[in-house]
């Protein structure tokens, strides 16, 4: 343990600053707000520890779309606003939707598919911690669309027919990371979709 605190050897080399990442793609920003991740990758004082964290915020309506982590289970805490969340844990399995206030958490299993959601017109931030410096994450929509264009068209039922051109301009539908949300939410706050 000496020989690894030896190299980090200064007491900075041990704090992490969520305000100001040290590098860049530790933010996921889209249209309603963004996400900044502390794993091994952005803040070397984790390497050995076996966990990592992940702060979001999101602004009014804003969604952290369906993603999943394939390393870690995740708990999360809301500490400004509310966030409605759901989650998905396997074939066969029910689905789990919560309303969650300030200081209320969740635990959403490794590999589930989840969401976070800001029902409100006011900004949310909440907290999530994992049990693994290299959780990973996997947005769902964005990597299903990744896939060939024959294995879409069979997933989607021979019924479900595309040409190339149609899934390219549906592939360009998909929202980045941290959208804007419901269309009713959106309403409600006098929103549009960005």
């Amino acid at each position: 343990m000496v020989d690894r605190l030896n190299l980090l050897p200064n007491a900075s080399d041990h704090v992490y600053d969520f305000n100001a990442p040290p590098r860049a793609d530790a933010i996921t920003a889209g249209s309603g707000g963004h996400t900044v991740k502390a794993d091994r990758k952005d803040f070397p004082a984790l390497i050995g520890n076996g966990v990592s964290m992940t702060v979001g915020f999101i602004g009014p309506c804003g969604f952290n779309t369906p993603h999943t982590h394939p390393r870690s289970a995740e708990i999360n805490i809301v500490v400004e606003g509310s966030l409605g969340t759901e989650y998905i844990l396997e074939n066969g399995a029910p689905l789990i939707r919560n309303r969650l206030d300030k200081y209320q958490m969740t635990v959403f299993p490794q590999g589930a598919i989840h969401a976070e959601f800001n029902p409100d017109c006011s900004s949310a931030v909440f907290v999530a911690g994992f049990a693994s410096e290299d959780p990973g994450v996997q947005q769902s929509a964005q990597r299903l669309f990744d896939l060939d264009d024959d294995v879409l068209t069979a997933t989607f039922g021979n019924d479900f027919t595309f040409d190339g051109r149609d899934i390219d301009q549906f592939r360009s539908f998909v929202p980045a990371n941290v959208a804007n949300g419901v269309e009713a939410c959106l309403v409600k706050c006098g929103l549009s979709k960005r």
